[in-house]
């Protein structure tokens, strides 16, 4: 199901890439990130809560192991790989808090449906994205500025922007929650629409690369050689991490897929706008662009790699 929801996008992308180059050249930035993009993401998740049970959410509440796993790898781990990458790859100041930034992010909506694809525990991808995004108003702000300090010298403080929170609640949280009712209210019809709806909710994802891609098309020319390797060295990283640790510590394949697209998948745009709002300085938003357009690639080829062999149907 995987492959063919995969082989879906990359032929809707293909075939409608040409007219989205040519809408981008007279669209607004804001438009893309503050409306298309939360619209997309909502019926996506939509869509994802109409697989969903209270019995899935339980779950994850009676046997929280893999939830403590996937935070421990995501809040304390992360940064810390992320810090050795940077230092190695010796980028300058803003570009290496830009990626520390990234690191100390949530995760992004899009895992939950990256998760969905390649059969992950979806009910634990939210779980961990509600959690996280509140301890991010604490671990965020301190990361962020502790890494200002290093790189750059800087005294100066970085608030956490509540209102991106209360928007990655209503953007995941809300659109689940009405599917899962859909789903309760009328089970047969959830269950009969699922398969379209995954393949519908391919082609959003696919939509919303051709829109990321051909909004940053120029920032990512400019800037891909100096900071794409590292972006790509992270993020593999960083869906390694979650996808590994947690099976050492016997955690089931299923919730390790999901884990691995937590963290490997960020929230591109809360760490775009803390760099250019917040913190006001456009260089550091650049890792966070750059990293946004690789995942969603690097993240299809993990679903695939994770499920190979295991057929079509299964």
């Amino acid at each position: 199901m995987f492959l063919t929801s995969a082989i879906t996008a990359i032929f809707i992308l293909k075939l409608i890439t040409y007219g989205f180059f040519t809408l981008n050249s007279f669209m607004p930035q804001n438009i893309l990130t503050e409306i298309l993009m939360p619209v997309a993401i909502g019926v996506i998740m939509l869509g994802l809560g109409l697989s969903l049970t209270v019995a899935d959410f339980k779950r994850v509440v009676v046997y929280p192991k893999a939830m403590i796993i996937g935070l421990v790898c995501q809040m304390l781990l992360l940064p810390l790989i992320c810090f050795a990458i940077v230092l190695i790859s010796d980028l300058p100041p803003a570009l290496a808090v830009g990626f520390m930034l990234l690191s100390a992010s949530p995760g992004g909506a899009s895992a939950n449906l990256y998760s969905h694809l390649s059969k992950g525990d979806v009910a634990l991808n939210v779980s961990l994205t509600a959690v996280n995004s509140v301890l991010t108003l604490i671990s965020l702000p301190l990361i962020v500025n502790a890494s200002l300090a290093y790189f750059m010298e800087s005294g100066q403080d970085v608030p956490m922007p509540f209102r991106k929170v209360i928007e990655v609640f209503s953007v995941v949280l809300v659109p689940v929650v009405l599917g899962m009712l859909v789903r309760f209210r009328f089970p047969g019809f959830a269950v009969k629409a699922e398969k379209t709806v995954k393949i519908a909710s391919a082609a959003f994802l696919a939509i919303i690369i051709i829109l990321a891609v051909s909004q940053q098309y120029e920032l990512v020319a400019k800037y891909f050689k100096e900071v794409g390797i590292t972006a790509l060295v992270f993020n593999l990283a960083s869906m390694s991490l979650g996808y590994f640790v947690p099976q050492l510590f016997k955690v089931s394949k299923t919730q390790a897929i999901s884990i691995g697209m937590e963290i490997g998948i960020h929230n591109g745009t809360l760490a775009m706008f803390i760099a250019m709002n917040a913190i006001g300085n456009p260089m550091m938003a650049i890792p966070a662009a750059i990293y946004s357009l690789i995942m969603f690639f690097t993240a299809a080829g993990f679903g695939y790699l994770v499920n190979y062999g295991k057929g079509e149907n299964s």
